[in-house]
């Protein structure tokens, strides 16, 4: 006879931490993780699923986040990233927003980081259609890079 565990609730997993200074979410259609593979960067992704152990930011980043349907912008930020967010280490070092998203999705396009980096109060740095093109790699990395020189040196 086996006997199973008592029901009850479950302890949340220890979080995973991260250095990195690009950090993103993907749905399970992965066009956000192709995007962000394709950069070249040492990245973190949001865990899909809530019994994934959380990711916890240990020195500033930017977010690059998709938005999923919904009409005026309700439900257009992801829930991983919501949870993501509502750590308070991880909400102060976000940098900035980068969106993915659809274009037949209208005035929503990218709504998740216009969302974000308002209330959060970073910009919104770029947007990319579903899996970008070789001219939106070129251009995010670029931007990237002139972003975190800088930031690092207005922080001097």
């Amino acid at each position: 006879m086996e006997v199973s565990p008592p029901a009850g609730p479950q302890k949340e997993a220890a979080p995973v931490s991260t250095g990195s200074q690009l950090i993103y979410f993907s749905s399970s259609s992965e066009n956000t993780s192709r995007f962000v593979a394709k950069l070249g960067r040492e990245v973190a992704r949001i865990p899909l699923y809530p019994k994934d152990a959380p990711l916890l930011a240990t020195r500033p980043f930017v977010l690059v986040v998709p938005t999923y349907g919904g009409t005026g912008g309700e439900g257009s930020v992801p829930k991983q990233v919501i949870r993501f967010l509502n750590n308070a280490q991880n909400r102060k070092l976000l940098r900035g927003v980068i969106g993915a998203g659809n274009t037949n999705f209208g005035d929503n396009y990218c709504m998740a980081a216009d969302i974000i980096a308002a209330k959060c109060q970073v910009p919104h740095l770029y947007r990319f259609e579903l899996m970008g093109t070789p001219e939106d790699v070129t251009r995010v990395n670029q931007g990237l890079d002139t972003f975190w020189t800088r930031l690092s040196q207005t922080q001097k």
